[in-house]
């Protein structure tokens, strides 16, 4: 009989969407295949996870080593009461359960997405939702909760503790993992009683690194610290601008950014921030290698992605002690410096900026700690044992 597939259900995917856990399930998807499972991506068409805009075309996509399957996002919604649930949430004032289920379908919401999957659960040998907050696990991941693995990609916030995700949660087969805080966190809060397993992530290893060639691409002549990813308040964005402002009289650093996103400088920071926009992994790789420090500002992380790479490229990093993951990967690694506030996180920058010869020496065992622990092979033979486990091959095939 044909094998089943193995379905992942992220809420966007693509070369131009910017997301860890977007990440994570892209890279995990086309591991698996490429080890010879049958895998396929079902997600929607949007791009932007501000606007939920249907920019990729709906239906099948076979062209890839992964197939993906799109649905068009319904947008039928003028998104009143979610902003008005949103902005409770923001005053962590309390949600009641009713507020919740409306905030959770009044974002993005795909009725076509939500009848094939109840239409066609049969033809799944499992399907992988992450992260947990998006109506795609939200709803979707309720459809057949035997046949559901959620990756939750938790972290501490507001939403974490919403009532409506624990029958996701609970009722899931399974649980993946990122990594240990991830988990500690998760079932403190959900009093887990379902299988779990910390399968953890990767980063690919790059072949080289460039940084001159980074520098002469984009104009940078000077030294500087450096952070890639979403220009948003729920990654920190605001707190690092604050942060690297009270270190611009005591020295000559730039900061240097990339990904999506605006940027609301002040007159004082255009003079000493260069954006670089949307760049490709080649140029974000050579980036990390010539930033004297590469910068975490973000307290809402499960993995954290980038803090690796950065780590891999020989760069110490300065990240957010309010981040129990990243705190976690300082800890461990001892290559980096986990910061408590905007002034400490000032005073860090002038510090690195000031002795850079010190800031790479506490780089120096990053890489090792990246290439011991967050390597594929070990992730997806994770993977594979919780499959066999929870899906044995043959039970319903």
């Amino acid at each position: 009989m044909e094998e089943l597939t193995i379905g992942f259900v992220p809420p966007r995917y693509g070369d131009e969407v910017v997301g860890g856990a977007e990440a994570v399930m892209a890279e995990a998807a086309h591991g698996l295949a490429k080890r010879g499972h049958k895998v396929e991506v079902i997600t929607t068409c949007a791009i932007d996870h501000y606007t939920w805009k249907n920019e990729y075309a709906p239906g099948l996509d076979n062209s890839g080593l992964v197939p993906v399957r799109r649905f068009a996002i319904d947008h039928n919604s003028n998104g009143v009461a979610r902003k008005r649930i949103g902005d409770s949430i923001l005053a962590n004032a309390h949600v009641p359960v009713e507020a919740q289920q409306l905030w959770a379908n009044d974002s993005l919401r795909s009725s076509e997405m939500w009848h094939y999957l109840s239409e066609n659960m049969d033809s799944y040998r499992c399907l992988i939702f992450a992260p947990y907050q998006f109506w795609t696990t939200y709803a979707c991941g309720q459809i057949d909760s035997s046949k559901t693995i959620i990756m939750p990609c938790m972290h501490e916030e507001p939403e974490a503790r919403f009532d409506i995700y624990q029958p996701v949660l609970n009722g899931a087969e399974g649980i993946w993992f990122l990594t240990d805080p991830e988990a500690d966190l998760t079932n403190e809060i959900y009093n887990l009683t379902k299988s779990q397993q910390i399968v953890g992530a990767a980063v690919d290893v790059p072949a080289s690194y460039d940084p001159t060639a980074f520098c002469e691409k984009y104009g940078i002549t000077s030294p500087f610290i450096y952070y890639a990813g979403r220009r948003e308040w729920g990654k920190g964005w605001q707190d690092l601008l604050a942060g690297f402002a009270k270190a611009l009289d005591r020295t000559d650093i730039k900061l240097v950014t990339s990904g999506v996103g605006e940027l609301g400088l002040t007159e004082e920071l255009e003079k000493r921030v260069i954006d670089v926009g949307f760049i490709s992994d080649n140029d974000r790789n050579n980036a990390m290698a010539a930033a004297l420090a590469y910068v975490q500002p973000s307290d809402r992380e499960s993995f954290s992605r980038t803090v690796l790479e950065a780590w891999l490229a020989g760069t110490p990093v300065i990240a957010n002690a309010r981040s129990a993951v990243v705190a976690w990967h300082i800890d461990r690694s001892e290559a980096g410096y986990a910061y408590s506030g905007v002034e400490d996180l000032g005073e860090a920058i002038v510090g690195f900026a000031n002795n850079p010869s010190a800031a790479k020496d506490l780089a120096s065992t990053g890489r090792d700690y990246v290439l011991t622990n967050y390597q594929w092979d070990s992730i997806l033979d994770n993977m594979e044992h919780t499959l066999a486990n929870w899906f044995p091959v043959g039970e319903g095939e």
